[in-house]
């Protein structure tokens, strides 16, 4: 067998020793050293490099070139290194679930970065043109066939580059549901969906992601060597770093890597890693704070002129963590902030505020589909990839399980409530404590595309064009979040007071959701009153002051743009607001809540019989 040679991690330790105090102690294996030695001597330079590179060094491209060659160069002594000690020393394989409705250009995104981590990092290498170890499943819930045909095509486009995709598409994923012995699926109906064969589209994340699993086991070649990775078609293996040109999208993390590290050396069954970039949450509960950041930005404009060079840029960053992005923060036990954040201007080359302003105005209508434009999240590398920390949320669009941890699927999906994720990972935590972990390997999360809003899909928000502008509407994605909250937080309280093993009791579960659901309300009710009242403060601050955008002609399309938005937050949060309404009545919250109450009473029910279905495979797998 011809010996892999270490040529990388020689040129990295000639070039950075000196400018790396870290990679000084370091001594350079000797070819007559073992292989695990040599290997052992890359996972030291890592954290060195990795501190480097997100310390804000100027010669972050180098470095990272670097960073990646040395994980090819270590991947291929592990090959070998498991060639020559077996089964148990070889990496894991990994399949990964995207699921996706409607969403070409954000599919073609989250392909493309996968590939590119396969071909940056080599992760488990390449035979025949194939990267080996990476399989992946697109979980088709589109409705309109033009999209399913484009992810389609995505699919094969992508196997061509040597990517193993797979198109689980409706007619297979309905037949390979139907072949469950009905009394296995009939349980299972709440979990995977019992909508007829001519429907069975937007069935839903939660469903989707789940009956993925089913394909899952499909291509599992060896159960106890594989991990499940379920992605969302929104988010990219990449995180974004800032520069003195803006926000720059990079291929840092070698996610495989670290998460092959982590179930080898923890009895970890669930890990979660969390996003960057866009919030992960509905513009619903964004309104407030994004309407105190428009605000701002207008008042700072209000004290410029419209020809004066633009001044918004190289301000304080206004990436940030801590959930600020979120209305009711401190319900997730964030403390809150009042304060504004600046707009971070994208245009590039010289432009005037007038030209800001219109850059602004175009891009308003995205807050809608749950694009931020004062608040991300920036990548931290804080204390590296290999701390692992207890969890309590799973972000359904990043997380991983061994095939144990697919008994721990995300229920209630039924419900098309928002808050999926906090909602099962609460019941998971309180089953598995710390075999559930967090791990810092966020994905970015991007809301809307460079193919601008035309080819925008969210569940629960509606387009509409009227006589001079777009109407958008919230209601039923608004209406969702409130009362996926209630049952969030019902869950939460719940589990500290009963044996998430056992099934819930009825009078529990009620005496808990009626002190949570008059909580909420009074939370809501002042958060409606907080959005109509700045919603006012805006339209004066634009339309009645006579600050000087109102004189310029060339901003009459600009202001038509600020004035749809001002609508649309009227539409969605004022008082006859459609989901305001719903929330107010009585016997809409009865109705919901019925709903509730009978997914808690039968959550353990429906877990077994899921956990009966895997524990099946896994036993038909042994044969």
């Amino acid at each position: 067998m011809t010996t892999v040679k270490t040529t990388h991690l020689q040129e990295c330790l000639a070039r950075y020793r000196d400018t790396l105090p870290g990679l000084a102690a370091l001594t350079l294996p000797a070819d007559t050293d073992s292989l695990a030695s040599r290997i052992e001597c890359y996972e030291q330079c890592y954290p060195v490099l990795e501190k480097a590179l997100w310390s804000g060094a100027p010669d972050f491209e180098p470095l990272l070139e670097c960073y990646q060659a040395l994980f090819r160069e270590q991947g291929a002594l592990i090959r070998q290194h498991a060639g020559i000690e077996g089964e148990h020393s070889k990496p894991y394989h990994f399949i990964l679930s995207i699921p996706v409705a409607d969403r070409p250009p954000h599919l073609r995104a989250c392909l493309e970065s996968i590939y590119q981590l396969c071909k940056r990092f080599a992760y488990g290498g390449m035979e025949s043109g194939i990267y080996t170890h990476i399989k992946v499943i697109v979980a088709e819930d589109s409705r309109e066939e033009k999209n399913i045909r484009q992810h389609i095509e995505l699919v094969d486009s992508y196997r061509h580059k040597g990517l193993q995709v797979v198109h689980f598409g409706l007619d297979e994923q309905y037949e390979l549901l139907q072949s469950l012995p009905e009394a296995v699926r009939q349980p299972l109906d709440n979990l995977l969906s019992s909508q007829p064969r001519d429907r069975f589209y937007l069935k839903g994340q939660a469903a989707n992601r789940n009956l993925s699993v089913l394909k899952c086991l499909q291509l599992t070649e060896d159960r106890h060597r594989t991990l499940y990775y379920f992605v969302d078609s929104d988010e990219s293996f990449r995180v974004n770093r800032n520069t003195g040109a803006g926000e720059e999208a990079v291929y840092a993390l070698n996610y495989f890597h670290y998460i092959d590290k982590a179930f080898r050396s923890t009895d970890t069954e669930l890990l979660t890693g969390k996003m960057v970039g866009d919030p992960p949450v509905s513009p619903s509960v964004m309104a407030a704070n994004f309407l105190d950041d428009v605000t701002a930005f207008f008042a700072s404009l209000a004290r410029a002129r419209g020809d004066q060079a633009c001044r918004f840029h190289g301000l304080p960053t206004n990436s940030t963590s801590g959930a600020i992005y979120h209305d009711l923060a401190g319900l997730f036990g964030f403390e809150h902030q009042a304060t504004t954040f600046p707009y971070p201007c994208p245009l590039q080359g010289e432009h005037d505020h007038a030209a800001c302003l219109r850059g602004l105005s175009q891009r308003l209508a995205a807050f809608f589909f749950g694009e931020h434009l004062f608040r991300k999240t920036a990548f931290c590398y804080d204390n590296g990839f290999n701390e692992l920390t207890p969890a309590r949320t799973i972000y359904p669009g990043n997380y991983i399980v061994n095939h144990t941890g697919l008994k721990y699927l995300i229920p209630f999906g039924h419900l098309r409530l928002r808050m999926s994720g906090p909602t099962a990972g609460r019941l998971i935590a309180a089953e598995i404590h710390n075999r559930f972990a967090s791990i810092n390997l966020p994905h970015l999360h991007q809301r809307t595309t460079d193919d601008g809003l035309g080819d925008a899909f969210r569940p629960g928000v509606e387009r509409a064009d009227g006589q001079e502008q777009e109407h958008i509407d919230l209601s039923n994605e608004f209406e969702r979040q409130f009362f996926g909250d209630l049952m969030l937080f019902t869950t939460e309280a719940l589990v500290t007071r009963a044996d998430v093993n056992q099934p819930f009791k009825k009078d529990d579960v009620v005496q808990v959701m009626e002190q949570k659901e008059k909580e909420l309300l009074a939370l809501y009710q002042q958060k409606h009153q907080l959005i109509q009242e700045k919603s006012r403060q805006l339209e004066d601050l634009v339309f009645n002051a006579g600050h000087w955008w109102l004189d310029d002609p060339g901003l009459c399309g600009a202001l038509r743009e600020v004035r749809a938005f001002i609508d649309n937050i009227r539409h969605n949060f004022g008082e006859h607001a459609r989901a305001w309404q719903q929330i107010q009545s009585a016997g809409h919250r009865a109705g919901r809540k019925q709903q509730i109450i009978e997914a808690l009473l039968n959550y353990r029910t429906e877990r077994d019989a899921w956990d009966r279905l895997i524990n099946e495979s896994a036993a038909q797998a042994r044969i």
